[in-house]
């Protein structure tokens, strides 16, 4: 194919895979529910590359999936339609940290853990975290906005990208990496970019804002006899608890799930029906404002790290959710947002919505309680039956709450975009898809629904 010589061309022949082993992991996503093949796996190693690979796959008419540290789980970043992998991992660089504007670039396949070493090392710190940090990478956690478990104090990665480098769908070039925090000369194409999935544009590089590094930090883990108790706890301490970084449930049948799958040991002597993880950060000693924080809810028990090593053993009580969940069976993974008033009344009510019609399936919720946002994963249904889906999607809708917070829409969720996203403003996406994408090679399959 005369396309792959010209790729060959641009890249260098080590860094274009066609053989069905090199392919394979590029090809099927971390829950291994989706898989494809591609022609080719390419992986550029500058900008000005991944402006070439565009131009040819443009002539050819070739679709793209870009793709950073497979780690997503909606299928956005796998060929499944037998598109080419641009994979961008090989733009690992982290630039200078710029300590005077708290800032760093960092290239999109750098991971999330590379950018935090990189900020340590300044006495600052890069605030979007989660357990997949040492392999999500930046281009991919810029492409679907991702979260994690501060986004209650610092808000999600579009709050954190302040310019971006990224070749769009018709072949031009951005380079807006001044990192200027005033500048209001138009459309914010950096913010565009951020959360559209591959679909318009191909970012190659995100300047990114860093935040001073607190050197106190409390963890402790906080029992309920229920998940109303969790809520209203979460909310008081989100008005009166000022170092509040992180509020995480856990629910027992998951906590024991986690206990089961690693060997560790209980927190406490007894089971409670919910939990919350909640962490503290300050220039000062947080623990004693923790303290009264808990107190003034009457929590029904309180476990609090006496050391950073606790802490982060108290952190795998949430942070092994998924990979526990791994070990029960593929789970259908829907990472949603409900409404705060109505999170209670969802989490107690979507097992039993699922188990009247899959009896043998087991639905796990944990998430961030700051921000509404939940995982629930259910196991024991097939990967094609998407009745489940169907159910909690639209359960969500009817709350008025968003059918993707994290992971993005993919391929896994594009059906359902209605749910939660009118006609008009559908139509609106397809025009600047149209606009910055004109040939529509770029992630075809993923995000807005088949006309």
């Amino acid at each position: 194919m005369r396309a792959l010589d010209e790729l060959s061309e641009i890249v260098g022949a080590p860094h274009l895979l066609t053989s069905a082993d090199d392919r394979a992991p590029y090809e099927v996503d971390w829950t291994g529910r989706f898989r494809g093949s591609a022609p080719a796996v390419v992986r550029p190693g500058r900008a000005a590359e991944v402006a070439a690979v565009v131009d040819v796959c443009r002539a050819h008419g070739l679709a793209l999936v870009p793709q950073g540290g497979n780690t997503g789980l909606v299928g956005g970043g796998v060929p499944l339609e037998g598109e080419v992998v641009l994979s961008l991992r090989r733009l690992d660089a982290v630039g200078p940290v710029d300590a005077v504007a708290h800032q760093a670039t960092a290239g999109a396949g750098a991971t999330v853990g590379a950018v935090q070493a990189a900020a340590a090392e300044h006495g600052l710190r890069y605030a979007v975290d989660f357990a997949a940090r040492d392999t999500a990478t930046v281009g991919g956690t810029v492409a679907t906005n991702a979260g994690g478990v501060h986004v209650l104090r610092y808000g999600s990665t579009r709050e954190q990208v302040l310019g971006v480098e990224a070749v769009l769908g018709d072949g031009h070039r951005i380079d807006r990496l001044e990192g200027l925090v005033k500048d209001n000369t138009g459309y914010h194409l950096a913010s565009l970019l951020c959360g559209s999935e591959g679909t318009l544009g191909v970012v190659t590089a995100a300047r990114l804002r860093l935040t001073a590094r607190l050197p106190h930090r409390v963890v402790a883990l906080v029992a309920f006899d229920g998940v109303r108790g969790a809520v209203e706890a979460v909310a008081a301490w989100r008005s009166d608890l000022g170092s509040l970084e992180a509020a995480e449930l856990v629910l027992e049948p998951g906590l024991r799930l986690v206990c089961e799958a690693f060997g560790l040991p209980r927190p406490f002597d007894r089971a409670w029906p919910a939990y919350v993880l909640v962490e503290a950060a300050a220039h000062h000693d947080p623990t004693d404002d923790l303290a009264a924080a808990v107190r003034a809810v009457a929590p029904a028990a309180v476990a609090v790290a006496p050391d950073r090593a606790r802490g982060a053993e108290l952190w795998r009580y949430r942070e092994d959710q998924t990979l526990a969940v791994a070990t029960v069976g593929t789970a259908h993974k829907l990472d949603v947002t409900v409404p705060l008033a109505a999170l209670t009344d969802f989490v107690e009510e979507v097992p039993r919505r699922v188990a009247a019609i899959h009896p043998a399936a087991r639905t796990w919720i944990f998430g961030h309680l700051g921000d509404g946002n939940l995982h629930v994963n259910v196991t024991g249904v097939a990967d094609g039956d998407d009745t489940v889906d169907e159910l909690v999607l639209t359960h969500v809708a009817e709350l008025g709450g968003s059918i993707s917070a994290e992971h993005g829409v993919g391929t896994a969720k594009r059906r359902w975009l209605h749910l939660t996203r009118s006609a008009a403003e559908i139509a609106a996406m397809r025009s600047i898809k149209r606009a910055l994408d004109p040939d529509g090679i770029l992630n075809p399959h993923a995000l807005l629904p088949g006309e």
